[in-house]
């Protein structure tokens, strides 16, 4: 949705910034969550504590790339449909992200 979204027509240059930082925190946070998986797949049991703070660290980096992304929408001079969208849809990955690292402390307070 974002990337299509930074190819829209008509926006301001301001508009566009804040898109094109937005996709790459993003991706930035898509990295991060892929990171916690793949170290949760291999978890062999041997140092935990070590495996979910790492899990943790990186949910967390993920959740921060999440919020950063929509701080470039906020203001009067933003487009007030794309700052909706934007922000809609940021704030239900940010929303599922915090519910993640939510379980994720969960199971470590249980495990740890």
């Amino acid at each position: 949705m974002m990337v299509n979204l930074s190819k829209g027509q008509g926006m301001s240059p301001k508009v566009v910034a804040a898109m094109r930082d937005c996709v790459e925190e993003l991706r930035d946070s898509v990295d991060e969550l892929n990171k916690s998986i793949g170290e949760m797949n291999n978890f062999n049991g041997s140092d935990f504590q070590l495996m979910i703070n790492d899990i943790q660290t990186w949910v967390s980096a993920a959740l921060t790339d999440d919020n950063t992304c929509t701080d470039g929408f906020q203001g009067n001079a933003m487009n007030g449909n794309v700052k909706t969208l934007v922000r809609g849809g940021i704030v239900n990955v940010a929303h599922l992200t915090s519910n993640a690292l939510a379980l994720i402390n969960q199971y470590a307070s249980l495990h740890g």
